[in-house]
């Protein structure tokens, strides 16, 4: 155990540290449990006793609008400023034709030199680094030199307090360099980078611009209580040298970025420096640690076991907290493929659009942690493209409502020229041969990003004599993502479960329906959507998702309509709207060709002799298949849309969902089963009660440092960093999914609110799948708009804690089967419940508590605190 989980010693180095005083407050309004957040969160602290060997493995720090890592060398501290809102190019764009060309996020580099003659400050040995994610502090000490840094909330600034101890103090240098020369030219594109100052202040401001395209940032440094000099260091590097001394200074790192040509945002950036140089960093520590505080306070889980595995997984799900609390606050989400973390300049794996089966690991899970905030630059994402979803549907494929694609821009998809357009439908639809394609499309296409799903097909290119040559990926107009309609429905699955967890009936009308409604169109008017000789629609021609192209009846997108269809239905008897619309949608729902099985005759993967009924990616023909059993084998029903949960009263249904998931595992569900970054499986254990499984799937998915602090994960056989990021998506794309996986997984494994049926009522089941050698405590939100809180000993629940926002009836499966359930309001007996399923009302801000017949409240009182 002590090799397997090294981590231990390392947050035990860390409570020795001095921390501020833990915070006692309830636990979200608990009458129960009086936690003290401080001490369970800083478990998932990061500290090192060396040096980063490499940038990608620096300590992360962020506001969820700009944030770095935060690395050494051996004379500097080092630093790339990143922004969640800088986008070199946009969806328009005809100049990265070459695959990972396009970047994003970058603002600038800054390093703190300290040496200019003389021993080095960070050594190999000897450097401390320790960051505290309960209040997003980074200490940092040195041969003589001590740092704190944090990213301020209120404005976009990063701060750094700079002590020097040193007996012979040597002038420091703040440097600031571009990320790329001056002027750079990629065909249309121009990036254009200046360096300037004012005053005692320097300011790196860029450029792009492609067309009607225009993005500019700024980043503008400054120090305060040392005099400075401004020193140009060459074309691309400013700097800023402090006069020598003892004692403390503070550098301050200022951002700003518009997609307007008329936004000066190095005045921008500047006036969030006045505002820093106002307060000044101990007034700024103060106001984070209260923002902080307020963070932590919305929900938690507490998690123990005796081997230590459960409170491993408790240290990486409130890690993975920081990191979305450090860049998800802003107009966008963080790109999956390095997030604010890169350090590469503009090097990053697979550009700077979204793939949603990434960005859906950030986020699936979110809701349930009681933060929304965390969620809007998702929505925001996705509601903004809207109206170039809309058209997209009509253009590409001839349909209606919004087509929303797996990999799309941050600003949705471009319009088409009339005659392209209607090429592309015919193409795409199959209603014309691939070879017959015109010169004109095939020109068209040629500068196209590869990635872009609509030109997907794209296999990589190469410059042959001066010309840019493109092959196809030898399956006519199928590619990996091109003919996937699946990703919006899952995306307005997650619209429709923001109003199920908030009860806010104007997010339902303003924000979710018009998703809901506009997936529900597209698929009901998808022109290769027919009605066959046995009276039922099949789907043709499309993706299941990338593994299989152009296939028939495909297990995505049929469980796609009869996830999101009676989602729009129910949305729209809620809202009383659109009653013809919900007609034709219901007709559709009834209509539906049943889920594949490898019992039917052209199934993907007919049934074998002795192998059970099982679910299948799809039936023949098909154009691709990649020859694993990702073709052909499936758990989709078990993840997404309510299609199967435990609620669920279809005993046939419920047993191929576990067939399959078991399918998916040959040599069975044990220590040894390795679980890839993005694989869903802990999420449809999890669903379907598995506990035995989510006790080794979770640990697996979020991997555990061996003797050399690195881990090998999923196929690729590459290694989680010290600072439990991972570069699995490749380089300079550090990544936290297999994080969040983990913390949906762990989520409901906890708590569920599920319905037996999607658009239906949910219902609250407490602990469904936890592993019996795991206690646990936590504050949950759930389905309904209920903050639970509970716990759970020696696998038997203690008590059940529901507050409800706006007030309704609970429904509850009993937590201890069918023994009576005493109901407490205000700590005095209201009521006793019998029976298997519990039913009971919870006034708006209302608290419940139930506890089996024969406890009292008072032995579940405690403090919840993690004692080293």
């Amino acid at each position: 155990m002590k090799n397997r989980y090294r981590w231990l010693t390392i947050v035990a180095l860390a409570a020795l540290l001095p921390l501020a005083p833990a915070s006692k407050g309830q636990s979200a309004g608990s009458t129960i449990l009086n936690v003290d957040y401080q001490s369970l969160v800083s478990r998932g602290d990061l500290h090192y006793e060396t040096p980063a060997s490499r940038s990608e493995e620096g300590l992360p720090i962020g506001n969820g609008r700009m944030g770095t890592l935060v690395w050494t060398s051996p004379t500097s501290l080092k630093l790339q400023i990143n922004r969640v809102d800088v986008f070199a190019t946009n969806t328009a764009t005809d100049s990265f034709v070459e695959r990972n060309s396009d970047y994003c996020c970058g603002v600038g580099l800054v390093d703190v030199d300290f040496v200019d003659f003389g021993e080095d400050v960070f050594p190999r040995t000897g450097t401390q680094q320790h960051l505290s994610i309960y209040d997003g502090l980074l200490s940092m000490e040195g041969r003589g030199v001590s740092v704190r840094a944090l990213a301020w909330n209120d404005e976009d600034v990063i701060a750094l307090a700079i002590e020097d101890k040193r007996e012979n103090p040597v002038p420091i240098r703040t440097n600031l360099r571009m990320l790329r020369p001056p002027v750079v030219k990629t065909r249309n594109h121009t990036a254009i980078s200046e360096l300037s100052t004012k005053g005692d202040r320097i300011i790196l401001r860029q450029q792009f611009s492609e067309g009607d395209y225009y993005n500019s940032s700024a980043l503008a440094v400054a120090v305060l209580g040392r005099g400075v000099k401004v020193k140009t260091v060459t074309e691309g590097e400013l700097s800023l040298v402090a006069e020598p001394g003892a004692g403390a200074f503070t550098v301050l790192i200022a951002s700003a970025s518009s997609f307007s040509r008329s936004d000066d945002v190095a005045a921008s950036a500047l006036r969030q420096l006045d505002a820093a140089s106002g307060e000044g960093f101990g007034a700024i520590l103060k106001a984070n640690q209260s923002w902080w505080k307020d963070f932590w306070a919305r929900s938690f889980v507490h998690l123990s076991s005796k081997d230590g595995v459960a409170d491993y997984v408790e240290a990486n799900y409130n890690y993975f907290l920081y990191l979305m609390a450090s860049s998800s606050r802003g107009k966008f989400p963080p790109k999956f493929n390095g997030m604010l973390w890169t350090t590469g300049g503009d090097t990053r794996a697979w550009g700077s659009q979204y793939w949603w089966h990434n960005v859906s690991s950030y986020y699936q899970g979110l809701l349930a942690t009681n933060r929304p905030e965390l969620m809007e630059p998702m929505f925001n994402l996705y509601s903004g493209m809207q109206e170039s979803a809309a058209r997209a549907a009509r253009e590409q494929w001839g349909s209606r409502g919004i087509f929303i694609p797996e990999v799309v821009w941050f600003d949705g998809l471009p319009p088409l020229p009339g005659k392209i357009a209607s090429e592309m439908r015919d193409l795409y639809l199959l209603r014309k041969p691939w070879e017959a394609r015109s010169l004109a499309f095939r020109k068209f296409a040629l500068t196209k990003p590869p990635h872009a799903s609509r030109w997907n097909w794209k296999a990589p290119g190469k410059w042959v004599e001066g010309e840019w040559v493109v092959p196809d990926k030898g399956a006519g107009p199928f590619g990996h993502v091109v003919h996937i309609l699946s990703s919006g429905a899952k995306i307005a699955f997650l619209y429709w479960e923001r109003y199920q967890f908030t009860q806010d009936r104007d997010w339902l009308r303003e924000r979710a329906y018009p998703i809901l409604k506009g997936v529900a169109d597209f698929f009901e008017a998808y022109p290769n959507l027919k009605k066959g000789a046995d009276g039922k629609f099949h789907m043709h021609d499309v993706n299941n998702h990338e593994p299989v192209w152009g296939a028939q009846d495909t297990m995505e997108e049929l469980a796609a309509m009869q996830g999101v269809l009676p989602l729009a239905i129910r949305a729209s008897q809620l809202l009383d709207v659109d009653a013809e619309r919900r007609a034709a949608w219901q007709e559709l729902l009834g209509a539906l060709t049943p889920l594949p099985t490898n019992d039917d005759p052209d199934s993907l993967d007919p049934r074998k002799p002795g192998q059970p009924r099982l679910w299948t990616n799809g039936r023949k023909p098909h154009a691709y298949g990649d020859g694993t059993d990702r073709s052909y084998h499936t758990i989709v029903p078990g993840i997404h849309y309510d299609l199967s949960t435990l609620e669920t009263r279809n005993d046939r249904l419920m047993r191929t969902a576990n067939d399959s998931l078991e399918s998916l595992f040959p040599d069975g569900i044990n220590s040894q089963t390795k679980i890839d970054s993005l694989n869903p499986s802990p999420r449809s254990a999890a669903l379907l009660g598995r506990s035995a499984d989510i006790e080794v799937m979770i640990p697996s998915q979020i991997g555990a440092w061996g003797e050399d602090e690195t881990v090998r994960l999923g196929r690729n056989g590459k290694a989680v960093l010290r600072n439990r990021l991972s570069l699995l998506e490749g380089r300079q794309a550090m990544d936290a999914e297999r994080l969040g996986r983990a913390l949906d997984a762990v989520q409901l494994a906890l708590l569920q609110g599920v319905p037996a049926r999607p658009g239906g009522d949910p219902v609250l089941r407490l602990f469904p799948a936890w592993p019996a050698a795991w206690d646990a405590e936590f504050t949950l939100l759930a389905r309904g708009g209920f903050l639970v809180t509970s716990a759970i000993r020696e696998g038997t629940v203690q008590f059940v804690e529901v507050r409800s926002r706006g007030g309704r009836e609970c429904r509850m499966r009993n937590p201890w089967g069918n023994a009576e359930a005493v109901v407490y309001r205000n700590e005095t007996e209201a009521e006793r419940l019998t029976g298997s399923l519990l039913r009971f009302e919870v006034a708006p801000g209302e608290t419940a508590v139930l506890v089996r017949e024969g406890s009292t409240l008072g032995e579940f009182k405690r403090v919840v605190r993690r004692d080293e």
